[in-house]
């Protein structure tokens, strides 16, 4: 059983401006896999020779074909308890952002509505030249690969190695840590930058920062309450106990 502490419970009710940053391992409790070591035609690459703009470039048929293999893969993934648990903490608060680093698009399906992907949706699209989403299904049985109005080729949009994360969310990730007084980092084992400072930023303009992780990160000393353990398990928790 989770214990809540008197006193994370005083700033859990207390807090009106909250922000949540969430990694893989909050995925990982649903069974996303990582695309590491697959097996099949897949095993022969690695995801840093597929997803980056090179490899588009140089073959976009593969790069798509690798794509639509993971996103068949996602489709039979479900969220868990902590994403849950997250679209209940948000009706609990009057300003409230959650800012993941997942493609998943697993905190959308779970109901969330406030969300900033800082790496994308892996189940969108947009032109590679113009930046326009795409909406329109893809079929690569036609060997026709689909392109923009521009002329531009589509994408799956996420981000991709080497690629920088899109201006506009990760400004509005740190204005949300900048004026929140509450921070919850879920899941992010808090070294890959600049998704990793903004638990710090929250910290360092007075937000009490909790961290739930299954072991320690490099955050770890700076939180106020730190939680060692499934976030499926946690996260329901600290819902439950705003609602004493």
């Amino acid at each position: 059983m989770i214990e809540i502490s008197p006193e994370l419970q005083k700033v859990l009710k207390s807090a009106r401006k909250v922000a949540v940053l969430t990694g893989a391992g909050i995925s990982a409790e649903s069974g996303v896999p990582t695309f590491r070591g697959e097996e099949g035609l897949w095993s022969k690459f690695r995801a840093e020779e597929l997803a980056t703009v090179d490899a588009f470039m140089r073959n976009p048929e593969l790069v798509w074909e690798w794509y639509m293999h993971r996103r068949q893969l996602m489709s039979t993934v479900k969220p868990n308890p902590a994403h849950a648990a997250l679209v209940e903490m948000e009706k609990l608060y009057d300003d409230f952002t959650l800012i993941t680093q997942n493609i998943d698009g697993l905190h959308r399906q779970a109901g969330s509505k406030n969300i900033l992907e800082l790496h994308g949706n892996i189940s969108l699209n947009k032109c590679f030249a113009c930046g326009r989403p795409f909406t329109e299904d893809i079929d690569l049985e036609s060997n026709q690969l689909p392109a923009c109005e521009c002329g531009g080729k589509i994408r799956p949009d996420v981000v991709w190695f080497g690629e920088l994360l899109p201006p506009d969310a990760l400004n509005r990730a740190f204005d949300a840590s900048a004026r929140a007084e509450l921070f919850l980092s879920v899941g992010t084992s808090a070294v890959v930058h600049p998704a990793a400072s903004i638990p710090l930023t929250a910290k360092s303009n007075g937000a009490f920062l909790v961290e739930v992780n299954l072991e320690p990160t490099p955050i770890t000393e700076f939180t106020d309450w730190a939680f060692h353990g499934k976030a499926g398990e946690i996260m329901p928790a600290i819902v439950e106990s705003l609602k004493k």
